[in-house]
């Protein structure tokens, strides 16, 4: 069994969706395809709720445009009459649905509801799509398998007991199709997997079916070595690591949500990304094996905030930090970087939110400095212990650039670096010049 994923922008339009149904389709090997919502659609129903919930008159009007939208992409994606008929009446469905549902009092649950409609039709067009193609098809509500927990978090355990018992149903079936995003609650609403979206679903579906190998399919081929945005040639990673591909995706990497590669890791079920605009390219694997003294790649993350506490007091004595983070645990705000010396401690946050009453908490403990705009550099690899002058490479490359922090040694697979974010595309530049001679 192989688990497929395509995003938003793979299933944007007729082409693309018939794209796909070929990708699925040419090699004859069964297959879980999971699919987001249409390219547009999900702002779009962000935009009717905000307008449904502020009672703007506005709100049947957009949905009757969204409406408009998927009728045109009906006849453009059907060859056959029938199929129009099919794909017809999978809208009118879905959207008479929404507009009872808009036809209500606003109560803020009814937003999971309203932003599943475009996993849900779009995996209905899909699967319609295969059928009038002569595949041997079925729809697999992920509603009825994929579980969070009272925390928010997918309860793995739960997602494989029912999804291995739905499969038993579909022992002939070629392509199963399914719906990413989108989940039950603990109390059985409708819900959102939030963080990794459609690409934890696939995860942890391969997870929970010990799939042979997950796929991701996006518009790049795999990670890079570095942020193709900002430098140039750059080149596809062939082979990461789990842990590699977690620090990657941690700071700063987009192809990959952190989150995603728990589930794969746990099962140790490899995962490729895949560029649908370029299938024969290999792409990245992800898997367990490691392959030491490799500088992989660097991967940088932007709008970070560091915070100095100096004090009389030495740092480190006994409770002094513990007394720090329990600040930013009041607050739910997590750290990335940490670094101590005798009489300071210097961290960094992502999140700002809380900025004002965290510094409000933690200065009695001491001077508080605050940097904002920052940037964390990150060099990715498995050579902490084994590869001896990587540090020295480092520092050379960005001698000419104010490091405000170094992070070494927390992790076996990077290196951190905090720098003001307007060095950030000359770290970046002088890093791949000297750590890959490119």
């Amino acid at each position: 069994m192989l688990v497929y994923k395509f995003g938003g922008t793979s299933v944007g339009s007729a082409e693309r969706m018939k794209h796909v149904q070929q990708l699925v389709s040419q090699d004859g090997e069964r297959k879980i395809v999971v699919l987001s919502a249409v390219s547009g659609t999900t702002n779009a129903l962000v935009e009717i709720i905000q307008h449904f919930a502020n009672g703007n008159d506005q709100t049947l009007h957009l949905v009757r445009a969204l409406k408009e939208k998927y009728g045109l992409l009906v006849t453009e994606l059907y060859a056959t009459d029938e199929g129009v008929r099919n794909g017809n009446s999978v809208v009118e469905r879905h959207f008479d649905e929404l507009e009872k549902l808009l036809s209500q009092p606003y109560y803020s649950k009814m937003e999971k509801v309203i932003l599943a409609q475009g996993e849900l039709i779009s995996t209905q067009l899909f699967t319609a799509l295969l059928k009038e193609r002569g595949i041997n098809a079925q729809l697999l509500p992920a509603l009825d398998f994929m579980y969070i927990d009272e925390n928010g978090e997918p309860d793995l355990r739960q997602i494989e007991e029912r999804i291995s018992r739905l499969l038993n149903g579909f022992a002939d079936v070629d392509i199963i199709v399914t719906q990413g995003y989108i989940c039950r609650n603990n109390t059985g609403g409708i819900d959102n997997l939030r963080r990794g979206g459609s690409d934890y679903t696939a995860t942890l579906i391969g997870a929970a079916t010990k799939a042979e190998e997950v796929q991701i399919w996006t518009d790049i081929d795999g990670v890079h070595n570095n942020d193709p945005r900002i430098v140039e040639n750059t080149r596809p990673i062939a082979q990461l690591s789990f842990e590699e591909a977690g620090e990657l995706a941690y700071f700063g990497a987009k192809v990959l949500h952190p989150n995603c590669i728990f589930p794969a890791q746990q099962r140790n079920v490899p995962v490729r990304l895949k560029n649908t605009m370029n299938p024969e390219a290999d792409g990245t694997l992800i898997t367990g094996e490691k392959n030491p003294q490799a500088v992989k790649a660097i991967a940088v993350k932007d709008g970070i905030t560091a915070i100095k506490i100096k004090s009389t007091r030495m740092v480190l004595a006994y409770g002094f930090l513990r007394k720090v983070f329990e600040v930013f645990e009041k607050y739910k705000t997590p750290v990335d970087m940490i670094t101590t010396s005798e009489i300071a401690v210097s961290l960094s946050i992502d999140n700002p939110d809380h900025l004002e009453e965290i510094i409000r908490d933690i200065s009695p403990y001491g001077y508080i400095e605050v940097d904002r705009e920052q940037s964390i550099v990150c060099i990715v690899g498995d050579f902490v212990a084994e590869r001896k002058g990587v540090g020295k490479d480092i520092f050379r490359a960005l001698d000419q650039i104010p490091i405000r922090m170094i992070s070494y040694g927390g992790s076996k697979n990077n290196i951190s670096i905090l720098i003001d974010t307007q060095f950030k595309k000359e770290a970046l530049i002088t890093l791949n010049k000297e750590l890959f001679n490119l």
